[in-house]
């Protein structure tokens, strides 16, 4: 009797407790900040692939405005210096300068674009895609991921050699001699122009030996290399600086992975005699390094954007900063090309790949004859037209983007003459002066409010200091917050520079 009761009153509760599972039930609107919250993530992860690809897209054709440069309007700059220099007997010399600063810098690029060049003719592509070949697949992995370390060291350091030899070059002689002379740095920045064009040839070389492997198993070692790049980024605690850098360090990286397929792609071509049928070969294989290489990028920035809780817009500001300092440079009180502001920013120094991709096309084309120059002549007008329409586009697309935040009134800011004593500032990204620290009675911008406070300035007085209007923020209208994080880069983008800092930049 005992066991049967025992048995009734387990075999009630069991029933009374299946019942009470399955008429069980909760409402969500009991934490509905939560599950909109919860949504919104997976929103935002739904638009990373868009905002990203449209931050990449731009980021890629001012790195391409960048890189054409070298090949069409540095010549014509190089010409007009050389006919100042011819012309100058002739005028009279009546200027304290035989060449304007930004022709002494242009002339110096192509004597380093020339030199190195030239010397890059005394080693063998082949030797050295043969030595490469020769290696077993697990030591070219390693020698891959360290020419990929080396290649971002260079380019942190480079663009520093670059700027001192043109600063040097190009500092007035009245100022105190505080430097080793133009010669030692100009040594110094062909020499690292030249070893950094041996390393991209060895990345690709070591690139073109995993697209000519037979089983490419070094290929898809190579493009499991990008998914490392997952785990080393997304589970950091990273603010919105350092997904500003690591987005310009992708688009550097893909713009440069792009160069390295163009000269694998020649290369191969000159090998198979310019055969159609061995490009039709190579054309899966080249999608499939850029389906990883965008594939990457996004799953890494969505999970990124996830665990910070860093909005999809985000990326706007982005473009809208990157816009900003592609204005500012074209300004005619600009202080640096707008070539060395991409490099700058992203690390994309073009000068290396140009001397590369020049050395390629050399060795695989024979020129000889009229015809052939003839050829080279409508080649170099194709490149100046795209030249010249890439910038047109990216001009008319960056005054979209400034106008439509609202920053007009920053971009054309002009200095006042009021006042003898103002100073100006120099963004170290976007370096155009504005007057921000005069004694005219005028409040500056809270963007770059912050930037002049250590600089000597006297301040106005302050009854004469006119209130300045509160904005939709300040007044406590809904929903300004969100309107004006669209229409305004943060005052930290703006002054963010990916491989200098505030105090080494050049006043």
């Amino acid at each position: 009797i005992d066991i049967f009761f025992i048995f009734f009153f387990f075999f009630f509760y069991a029933i009374r407790f299946i019942c009470t599972e399955l008429t069980s039930g909760y409402f969500l609107e009991h934490n509905e900040a939560k599950y909109t919250e919860q949504r919104e993530k997976v929103y935002t992860c739904m638009r990373i692939p868009k905002e990203l690809e449209k931050l990449m897209l731009f980021g890629f054709f001012l790195c391409m405005d960048a890189f054409l440069y070298a090949f069409t309007l540095l010549p014509l700059r190089v010409l007009l210096a050389a006919l100042r220099l011819l012309t100058l007997p002739c005028c009279g010399f009546s200027g304290t300068r035989l060449l304007q600063p930004a022709q002494v810098c242009d002339v110096l690029k192509a004597l380093i674009l020339v030199l190195c060049y030239s010397m890059m003719h005394y080693l063998d592509y082949a030797m050295i895609y043969h030595l490469i070949r020769g290696q077993s697949v697990i030591k070219l992995y390693l020698i891959f991921n360290m020419l990929e370390v080396a290649d971002r060291l260079f380019s942190s350091f480079g663009q520093d050699i670059l700027d001192a030899l043109y600063w040097t070059a190009t500092e007035p002689k009245a100022r105190k001699r505080d430097n080793i002379g133009v010669i030692p740095h100009f040594i110094m920045a062909v020499f690292y122009v030249l070893l950094h064009t041996i390393l991209i040839m060895v990345q690709a070389s070591t690139l073109n030996v995993a697209f000519n492997s037979h089983n490419k198993s070094l290929l898809t070692i190579m493009m499991s290399n990008n998914f490392v790049e997952i785990k080393g980024n997304v589970f950091k605690k990273i603010g919105k600086q350092n997904l500003f850098q690591m987005s310009n360090s992708d688009i550097k990286e893909r713009f440069t992975s792009y160069i390295l397929l163009l000269i694998v792609v020649l290369r191969n071509m000159e090998q198979f005699a310019w055969n159609l049928g061995h490009l039709w070969k190579l054309i899966p294989v080249v999608v499939m390094v850029v389906v990883s290489e965008v594939a990457v990028d996004i799953v890494k920035h969505a999970f990124v954007t996830k665990f910070n809780n860093i909005s999809a817009e985000v990326y706007s500001e982005y473009r809208t900063d990157l816009a900003f300092e592609l204005l500012s440079s074209r300004q005619k009180n600009a202080y640096t090309d707008y070539s060395d502001t991409v490099a700058r920013r992203m690390g994309f120094i073009p000068l290396p790949s140009a001397i590369l991709l020049i050395r390629v096309v050399m060795s695989s084309v024979k020129v000889q004859g009229a015809l052939a120059y003839t050829c080279v002549l409508l080649l170099y007008l194709g490149l100046l037209t795209l030249k010249v329409l890439n910038s047109i586009m990216l001009l008319g697309k960056s005054c979209v983007l400034i106008k439509r935040a609202n920053m007009e009134d920053k971009l054309y800011e002009q200095p006042s003459t009021e006042t003898p004593s103002a100073r100006t500032v120099l963004f170290p990204s976007a370096p155009i002066p504005i007057e921000v620290c005069s004694a005219t009675g005028t409040a500056p911008t809270a963007s770059i409010a912050s930037t002049c406070q250590n600089r000597p300035t006297t301040p106005p007085p302050e009854p004469e200091q006119p209130i300045p209007s509160l904005s939709k923020e300040e007044e406590g209208e809904p929903g300004a917050t969100s309107e004006l994080k669209h229409r305004t880069p943060k005052k930290e983008l703006l002054e963010l520079d990916h491989y200098t800092d505030c105090g080494g930049r050049i006043d």
